[in-house]
């Protein structure tokens, strides 16, 4: 057992046993490191003004990503290297994204510009990335510019962030592989009380034993959304268990029959896995948050949340995804459509918890479509999210559906009179569609609130099927798809 947690800063290990179980890294460095570098903007992982980067090693080599600190507890840094606006200049002189940004005119009143920095700092040090302005914007996605205007920022992007690396984290990048190494260690950390503590149990039995002794705990993955609860909720929480310390729970492995997800693994981790599944759900990935959003989220929390507007369960539903539960007693798997039972319930058992799913591929005669709708394209949460695999006959008759809907009910639920109204439908033939559209009315009984209408919600999801039934039969046009028009190369979407 260990009771501290460890980290490198500035090329130095830093070790701290006074950790609150809800205490955040922004609030640890704004407040007791004094380093006032990062701000503090929204407060919920939305403006990117407390972006930090965080470095850790995958496959032999160190790998920077960008986190929002606002919401990232200071727990979860552990085993990590923290970089921070304060840390890239080397013998008083500016690091090169810092240069590019001086040179161009990035920054007038300098408030986001430490998270641009930041955000930019990772893109310099990433491997492969093409150089191109929508490369840029994808990166820059979670950094909110109220005054300067993008352009000078993504000029800087482009001039300093894809040559390269050449700065002090490469020339000690030896050192620093080595110390990560060391601080990688297969103790479980607790630090606190049994009143009061944080934990990140490092096997899978240790949690199970942990959480089967305390079931009123929380279990925090990503912190993307139990970050909120703590800045903007103002809970309490006294009792956290991270899970990012046990070995394999992150685990992506791909065959022949699906992908299997383990319940720490990251939406970033996952994309390439998921767009290898389907361009829709690839695409839909990339809409999830944003790139600092993407490299703490975790795919098991947006499950085990169980949101009815989450942007991953009505595709991860429609393609007939199961989940795999665990604890103290054992394992047990169900289909993904079962877990959700009711609003903020789910089929979790005491000392149960969220250890992975596994996702089937399509057979050769199955199409998949799924669409996420909200007021914004970037950095939003669904208002309607449709997801539609259909099961096509040689003759083109539709012989089995599966249609799964969020924002449409108090949980991700699948459509089933529509469903069997799918069922002997010619995709070669829209006359045919009525009744399926029609039955929606049935499946669904949506909700006013500040995102959408009710009458709205059933329009877009009557609309979705539509568009799902277009595409697949091969009639749709090409300007009605946003994914079709950025596969032909085209930056801006329709």
């Amino acid at each position: 057992m260990r009771d501290t947690i460890r980290f490198l800063k500035g090329g130095q290990v830093v070790e701290l046993a006074d950790v609150g179980p809800s205490e955040t890294l922004l609030d640890y460095l704004r407040l007791r490191r004094m380093e006032t570098g990062t701000k503090e903007g929204c407060g919920e992982g939305d403006c990117g003004a407390c972006t930090v980067a965080l470095g850790r090693l995958q496959g032999g080599r160190i790998v920077y990503q960008p986190v929002n600190s606002c919401i990232q507890l200071l727990g979860m840094i552990d085993g990590a290297e923290l970089v921070t606006v304060e840390d890239l200049i080397e013998d008083k002189r500016l690091h090169p994204v810092q240069k590019a940004m001086v040179d161009l005119h990035g920054s007038q009143c300098g408030f986001c510009t430490p998270g641009f920095i930041m955000t930019l700092f990772t893109l310099y040090h990433a491997e492969g990335e093409h150089k191109s302005r929508k490369t840029v914007t994808e990166w820059l996605a979670g950094n909110l510019c109220r005054c300067t205007g993008y352009r000078p920022i993504i000029d800087a992007a482009l001039q300093a962030c894809f040559e390269a690396a050449d700065d002090a984290f490469t020339w000690r990048s030896k050192q620093t592989r080595e110390n990560l190494q060391m601080l990688a260690d297969s103790r479980d950390v607790f630090l606190g009380d049994s009143n009061q503590f944080f934990s990140s149990p490092a096997t899978l039995d240790g949690l199970a034993a942990l959480f089967g002794q305390h079931p009123d705990a929380t279990i925090v993955s990503g912190a993307t959304d139990v970050g909120l609860w703590i800045t903007k909720q103002l809970r309490d929480l006294k009792k956290m268990i991270w899970l990012g310390r046990i070995e394999g729970l992150d685990r992506v492995e791909e065959s022949p029959s699906g992908v299997l997800i383990g319940a720490t693994a990251t939406y970033q981790a996952t994309e390439s896995a998921m767009n290898a599944l389907s361009p829709n759900l690839g695409e839909l990935w990339r809409r999830i948050g944003s790139k600092q959003v993407r490299a703490s989220g975790t795919v098991g929390g947006n499950i085990a949340n169980g949101s009815p507007i989450g942007d991953t369960p009505p595709a991860l539903i429609a393609l007939g995804t199961t989940l795999e539960l665990h604890s103290a007693e054992g394992s047990r798997a169900l289909p993904l459509e079962d877990f959700f039972i009711d609003y903020g319930k789910q089929d979790r058992r005491p000392g149960e918890f969220v250890t992975g799913l596994f996702v089937p591929r399509l057979s050769a005669n199955q199409a998949f479509r799924c669409y996420k709708i909200s007021k914004r394209f970037d950095q939003d949460i669904s208002s309607v999210m449709g997801a539609f695999r259909l099961t096509v006959a040689p003759d083109a008759t539709i012989i089995e559906a599966r249609v799964a809907y969020g924002g449409m009910a108090g949980t991700p639920k699948r459509a089933f009179e529509t469903e069997a109204a799918l069922v002997g439908v010619s995709l070669e033939d829209p006359s045919t569609w009525g009744t399926a559209m029609q039955s929606l009315l049935s499946d669904f009984t949506p909700l006013t609130d500040i995102r959408a209408s009710a009458e709205y919600r059933m329009e877009t999801a009557r609309a979705l099927l539509a568009k799902a039934l277009m595409e697949i039969s091969g009639t749709a046009p090409e300007d009605i798809r946003v994914l079709a028009r950025r596969e032909a190369g085209h930056d801006r979407a329709a």
